[in-house]
């Protein structure tokens, strides 16, 4: 029977991680393991050298799941470690997270580094999000979680590059156009600073303020209707200015 472990970075009684993985129940066995409150904009954040508190508890149809006081590449990481019984799965979903991650939204989402994180561990990886902030209600993720089941069904039977995962962004609403193969666009944020009192402030980050909709980018797929599919490497490098820097001449 196909293996999936589900994960989110909204935290493990979140309806996105429910609705996906009562979908994912339909291709074969699930293994929940998420952590026990949210931790959106996480990045890869990893812990080291500090306990990790795993406890046992459900989800709300009842569905066994591990809740780890970590964040998401916490949770695969220490799933890869022992947590999980039988580990490697087949493949790791996570999300479905409440709102897209597309542009350089990837650099900070635990959706998709926890993605990542199965890569690193020699999985197969699939981040899911849906573009709708206002989505409160497991109904309201059902289109995403179909749509996934359908990339993950191909999946299970492709392969995929070495340390690369697929994010997938689903737009709102229950009609979606189409799919679209596509590239990280680019995000223009305009974060602001709140002061809470005179020794505490918050970071808000409101709606990006402009985007490059360059076609073919999740951008202008997903803000026009279409779900976008992206390939995702853990490999940064700048590769265009890779050759140009020997011309730097740096001395030691």
């Amino acid at each position: 029977m196909t293996r999936i472990v589900v994960t989110n970075d909204d935290g493990i009684f979140a309806p996105g991680i429910l609705a996906l993985s009562q979908a994912m129940k339909t291709l074969g066995e699930v293994t929940v393991v998420a952590p026990a409150r949210n931790q959106s904009a996480s990045g890869h954040k990893k812990t080291l050298f500090q306990d990790i508190e795993v406890s046992h508890t459900e989800l709300a149809d009842g569905t066994p799941a591990i809740a780890v006081d970590g964040s998401p590449a916490d949770c695969i990481a220490v799933a890869a470690l022992g947590v999980v019984e039988n580990w490697p799965p087949d493949i790791v979903v996570s999300g479905i997270n409440r709102g897209e991650n597309m542009g350089q939204d990837v650099t900070y989402s635990g959706t998709v580094t926890a993605a990542l994180e199965a890569s690193i561990h020699g999985v197969k990886a699939l981040a899911v999000s849906l573009s709708n902030r206002d989505a409160d209600n497991v109904e309201d993720y059902q289109a995403a979680a179909k749509l996934a089941v359908n990339v993950v069904r191909r999946l299970l039977v492709k392969e995929l590059p070495p340390f690369t995962i697929l994010s997938l962004n689903v737009p709102a609403g229950e009609h979606i156009k189409g799919l679209r193969y596509t590239r990280q666009g680019i995000r223009v944020y305009r974060d602001e600073l709140h002061w809470s009192n005179e020794h505490a402030v918050q970071i808000v980050g409101p709606p990006p303020v402009g985007n490059t909709d360059e076609e073919g980018t999740d951008l202008w797929a997903v803000h026009r209707g279409y779900a976008s599919l992206t390939p995702i490497h853990l490999d940064m490098t700048a590769y265009r200015l890779l050759a140009d820097l020997a011309a730097w001449d740096i001395e030691l």
